[in-house]
């Protein structure tokens, strides 16, 4: 069997752990069973696929993304003054509570609440990952040849 490498068209079945630079853990499948994706197919971010390239079966690796490689740099423009009466009466408001919301195509968007102001909420809408340098640790258990039909 060819020890195949990490790259573009292979199928890649892995554990992984996604954490701040301070340890603080964001996402673990570790003890779980592995997830596969196949490299392109949008799974994953191309950041944290390219970062992988030339890793093998049985390799265990941690690997540092930056915000450009992984969730992008915080977008002034995606923070959002909202009507506070578009919120209803009965919800409790605060600082750093995360609410669902819709955009024009009815997609659902998160958003985080940064500000209570008098008459309006400043609403965070950027990915709570943005602008933050992340450990990607990774165990490589298979890579295959991507089979494409």
């Amino acid at each position: 069997m060819i020890n195949l490498a990490v790259a573009d068209n292979t199928k890649v079945t892995l554990n992984f752990s996604l954490a701040l630079e301070d340890g603080t853990v964001v996402d673990s499948n570790h003890g779980e069973e592995p997830v596969t994706f196949v490299v392109g197919d949008g799974n994953l971010l191309e950041g944290f696929e390219k970062a992988m390239f030339g890793l093998r079966a049985g390799d265990e690796k941690e690997l540092l993304i930056t915000p450009e490689q992984g969730f992008g740099m915080p977008n002034p423009n995606n923070v959002q003054e909202v009507a506070m009466s578009d919120f209803p009466k009965d919800m409790t408001l605060e600082v750093g509570l995360m609410l669902s919301f819709s955009d024009a195509q009815n997609t659902e968007l998160p958003g985080v609440i940064k500000e209570l102001k008098e008459d309006t909420i400043l609403v965070d809408f950027n990915h709570p990952l943005a602008g933050r340098t992340l450990k990607f640790k990774v165990y490589i258990h298979t890579v295959a040849p991507a089979v494409t039909h």
